[in-house]
């Protein structure tokens, strides 16, 4: 709980140097946000938001998901599904698996990759910057599904 407390703190930081006036639709939508551990779109923290003030409206919640990424609070993603993901920016780095059956984005890192994505920019003369890795799978029909324990799903 401390750690969400801290995020949604750090997330009204932001839209208060933004010059963002807080009210309580913002307060309960940076709660949301906080809450999350998932990859949800707007439409879905809006109906998270909703649900604790009926209030909230969806442009209030766009414009707020606007801010906080320009000030590099949260990432917005734009998986294949067409609907732009929203994630924490303060977590460690990471790629996604997004399964083309359920839309479900699972978060994954691996060691192996990230050298030999350093191999291969070094190759070519260059040094990585920055990078992102979307996987987009079919789960096997023997495979079950991965334990939560090791990997955050939306």
């Amino acid at each position: 709980m401390a750690k969400v407390n801290k995020r949604a703190e750090r997330y009204e930081t932001h839209l208060r140097s933004a010059g963002v006036r807080m009210t309580k639709q913002r307060l309960a939508i940076l709660r949301v946000l906080a809450e999350t551990h998932s990859h949800p779109d707007a439409n879905e923290i809006f109906h998270l938001a909703f649900a604790v003030d009926p209030s909230i409206s969806l442009s209030t919640v766009y414009r707020t998901m606007r801010i906080l990424e320009e000030r590099g609070a949260i990432q917005r993603h734009a998986f294949d599904d067409g609907r732009a993901r929203f994630e924490h920016a303060d977590g460690e780095h990471h790629d996604h698996l997004i399964d083309v059956e359920t839309g479900k984005v699972i978060e994954f890192r691996s060691e192996k990759i990230e050298r030999l994505q350093a191999e291969i920019a070094a190759e070519l003369g260059y040094d990585i910057v920055r990078h992102k890795l979307e996987l987009y799978g079919r789960a096997k029909p023997d495979k079950a599904a991965p334990p939560r324990t090791k990997r955050r799903a939306s």
